[in-house]
C-alpha cells in the first residue's frame, strides 16, 4: 500500500476475519486538522466488513476520550471502552517473583507499576544502583521515559511545577497556589481538573468528611512520577555537576526510606481492595484516609488506612520496619487512637513489614508477608 488510507479501503473488502489494531491513535489523529482523521475512520468504520473488528489504542489519555464526546465522528461507534490501569503492587510484583518482600515493596514505591518501566529493572542490581543507572543519567532509559513520554501530553499545556510543589505528600489548593505564587483566578482549578482526567493527579478526601473542600488534598498519582518530581526534576544541573553517585548519597539516600514507607500506606490500602474484590472481606462500605478534629485535647490529624464498615471504622497503623513490632509499641499506638473521642472505632490492626513478635486475638496483624499471599 502507498498510504495508510489505501489500506483501509482493502479492508472494506475484507470478508476473511481480521484483527486490525492501531496503536498510539494519537498521533495519526494530530496529523490532520481538528477532526479530519476522525472522520476518516468514521466512514472506514462505517463501510467495514463485519468479519474485520478494528481497535484503537492511545497513550494520551485526553485525546483518546475525546473518540467518546458527542460531537466527536466516532461517537457512539465503539463496542467496547477498556481504560487499561498499570499494574498495582501484588501484579508488578510477577516481574520480580524472587525478590525479598521488602525489595517488593521499594520496586514498587519508586518504579510504580508500568509493565514498559518494570521491565527495565535489573534484579541483579540493587535499588539503588536501579535508581543511579536508569533515574539519574540524562540517558538513564527511564528518565527519557519519563521526559519525553510521561510529560509529554502534559508539558504542552500544564504547569509542571504543580507536580514538584505536590511532589512525595498531599497538598491542598491553597498550598498548591500559595506555593506556586499563583493569582487566585481559577486557572490552577481548571488544570488540576485537566491533570485528573488525565490520571496524573488525584484527588483524595478522607472516608468520613467525602464532600468536605477543606479536607480535599491532590497527590501524584503514579509512583515513578512521584520520585522524579521529588528528587531530579529542578536538580537537573546539579546531577549533571555531581555525577550519579554523589547526587544520590547527598540529595536522595536519607530521604529515600521516608518515601518509601509514605507509599506502603498506599499498599496497604491495595492490599484491602484486591481483598475486598476477590470476596476476602465482607461487610466494608469504603476505605481511604480519616480525619479527626478533637476539641477535648485540641488536636487533629489524619488516619491514612481505615476501613468504613457496618459496624464502625476499622484503623491501621503501617510501619515500614526492619524488625518485628512488639507488642508494647502495638499497645501505646492502641491507647493513642482510643484516646481521641468520637472515633466509632470498631477495630485496631497494625500491618508491618517485618511482621510481629506476638500472636494477638485483640488487634488484627498483617505482615509483609501476608500482604502478598492473600490467604483468606
Amino acid at each position: 500500500f502507498s498510504t495508510l488510507m489505501d489500506l483501509f479501503d482493502s479492508l472494506k473488502a475484507q470478508k476473511s476475519r481480521m484483527l486490525v489494531i492501531l496503536d498510539e491513535y494519537q498521533y495519526l489523529k494530530n496529523s490532520g486538522k481538528r477532526n479530519e482523521v476522525d472522520s476518516y475512520m468514521q466512514d472506514v468504520i462505517d463501510h467495514l466488513n463485519a468479519s474485520v473488528k478494528l481497535i484503537l489504542c492511545g497513550s494520551y489519555i485526553t485525546i483518546m476520550r475525546e473518540l467518546l464526546e458527542e460531537e466527536n465522528p466516532l461517537f457512539g461507534r465503539f463496542t467496547s471502552v477498556i481504560h487499561l490501569e498499570e499494574f498495582n503492587y501484588l501484579e508488578s510484583a510477577g516481574f520480580y517473583p524472587k525478590a525479598s518482600v521488602r525489595r517488593k515493596i521499594e520496586n514498587y514505591a519508586v518504579f510504580g507499576g508500568s509493565p514498559y518501566v518494570l521491565s527495565t529493572l535489573n534484579q541483579s542490581l540493587s535499588l539503588e544502583e536501579n535508581i543511579k543507572k536508569l533515574l539519574l543519567p540524562a540517558t538513564g532509559l527511564l528518565r527519557i521515559h519519563i521526559e519525553n513520554v510521561m510529560l509529554k501530553e502534559i508539558q504542552k499545556a500544564y504547569d509542571t511545577r504543580i507536580f514538584a510543589v505536590i511532589g512525595n505528600g498531599k497538598k491542598r489548593y491553597s498550598e498548591i497556589n500559595d506555593l506556586l505564587g499563583t493569582d487566585n483566578n481559577g486557572l490552577l482549578g481548571k488544570q488540576l481538573t485537566n491533570l485528573m482526567d488525565m490520571d496524573a493527579v488525584k484527588q483524595t478526601f478522607p472516608i468520613n468528611r467525602p464532600n468536605d473542600k477543606k479536607k480535599c488534598f491532590y497527590v501524584i498519582d503514579d509512583n515513578l512520577m512521584r520520585f522524579y518530581f521529588t528528587f531530579i526534576f529542578g536538580y537537573e544541573g546539579i546531577m549533571a555537576r555531581l555525577g550519579a553517585d554523589a547526587f544520590f548519597d547527598l540529595y536522595i539516600k536519607d530521604k529515600l526510606l521516608e518515601f518509601i514507607s509514605w507509599r506502603f500506606e498506599d499498599i496497604a490500602l491495595q492490599y484491602f481492595e484486591i481483598r475486598i474484590r476477590r470476596g476476602l472481606e465482607k461487610n466494608i462500605l469504603d476505605l481511604g484516609s480519616f480525619w479527626y478534629d478533637d476539641p477535648a485535647t485540641k488536636t487533629n490529624g489524619e488516619f491514612d488506612c481505615v476501613l468504613k464498615t457496618l459496624e464502625g471504622y476499622e484503623f491501621y497503623e503501617c510501619k515500614f520496619y526492619k524488625n518485628p513490632m512488639k507488642l508494647a509499641e502495638c499497645k501505646k499506638e492502641a491507647d493513642q487512637v482510643r484516646k481521641i473521642r468520637n472515633l466509632n472505632c470498631s477495630r485496631i490492626g497494625f500491618i508491618c513489614l517485618s511482621g510481629f513478635d506476638f500472636s494477638s486475638d485483640e488487634y488484627r496483624l498483617i505482615s509483609g508477608d501476608d500482604l502478598f499471599s492473600m490467604d483468606a
